[in-house]
């Protein structure tokens, strides 16, 4: 796989269906369950049906805004025709949601000559606890995986087990990480950490940086000073700002979306552990509300089990024998 398929979302070789229908396993049975309730003894879409299929798609935390966009495109549609069964409403379902999402699609970041820049800047942001550490690890691996040259920084200095757990995923991965001791300036960690991958024809960078929200202006003052040490190396460095989010927890997701896209330009969202929890459709919204990109999902503990996100692949899972 060349590296555009690697940071074109769309690309469907990282993808795995097994581990895709097992993560969005629960929110299936979660969502479908309602519809089947809903739609039972019915001959077409009324109101009652739509209230239903509205409770559904907010409890699988898709969230107000993005749901009630759905049902207004249905109630549009059930206007003019009448569906006489599950089946009919799931295909017209499927379809709006399949819109939705292409409507926030992402190009790769390409430079003038129509190349992936090398390095390839990853700047990695989100709170404590959501998988960040985890998901830079298997970013790595994906990416070394496919012949890259990976480096990772450990630009956020202010917790020790933060250098720590990235190291313990860099050996696990056996790619190299540029780090310096607790307390140090975590702009400082990404200056260094470009200086050696410009040096050493690095591929891919990775920078992690301190997952604080207590207080969003030193937040922000933080993040923006990172990215401007960083552009004195690369001067359009990072070349992307991924936010990762932890999909379980779904309302808090969305609060913490609104902190870091304050703070920050993202370009692209990451959800993890979606495989345990009902909540899979914070996919949608979180898509549809901040106007960002998902670019992974996190579907399970395995390293291959960070995928690229396949908004058709992920669709269809949801779909799947229903």
């Amino acid at each position: 796989m060349g590296i555009l398929n690697i940071f074109n979302p769309d690309s469907k070789d990282n993808n795995n269906s097994s581990s895709l229908d097992q993560g969005l396993a629960k929110t299936k049975e979660n969502l479908f369950k309602r519809i089947s309730r809903a739609v039972a003894g019915k001959s077409r879409v009324d109101d009652e049906v739509l209230d239903e299929l509205e409770e559904g798609l907010i409890s699988a935390d898709v969230g107000v805004e993005t749901t009630l966009r759905i049902i207004e495109r249905i109630q549009k549609r059930a206007a003019a025709e009448k569906y006489l069964n599950t089946a009919e409403l799931n295909t017209i379902l499927k379809t709006e949601i399949l819109s939705l999402l292409a409507e926030n699609s992402e190009n790769s970041i390409l430079n003038n000559s129509g190349e992936i820049p090398k390095p390839y800047v990853i700047m990695v942001v989100g709170v404590n606890g959501v998988g960040k550490t985890t998901t830079i690890g298997k970013l790595a691996y994906m990416f070394k995986n496919q012949g890259k040259r990976v480096l990772l920084g450990a630009a956020d200095t202010f917790r020790a087990a933060a250098v720590e757990q990235l190291t313990i995923w860099a050996n696990r991965v056996d790619v190299p990480i540029v780090k310096q001791q607790m307390g140090a300036d975590p702009a400082a960690v990404a200056f260094d950490t470009l200086n050696s991958a410009k040096s050493n024809d690095t591929d891919v960078v990775i920078i992690d940086t301190a997952g604080r929200l207590h207080n969003k202006v030193n937040l922000m003052n933080e993040l923006s000073k990172i990215r401007r040490v960083m552009q004195k190396v690369i001067p359009d460095a990072p070349h992307e700002v991924l936010l990762v989010l932890d999909g379980s927890t779904g309302q808090n997701a969305f609060a913490q979306a609104r902190e870091f896209t304050s703070a920050t330009d993202v370009t692209a969202i990451a959800l993890t552990k979606l495989d345990g929890t009902a909540k899979g459709g914070v996919v949608l919204g979180i898509s549809d509300q901040f106007k960002i990109p998902v670019k992974y999902i996190g579907v399970g503990e395995k390293m291959t089990d960070l995928q690229i996100f396949d908004r058709v692949a992920f669709v269809e899972s949801l779909f799947r024998n229903v």
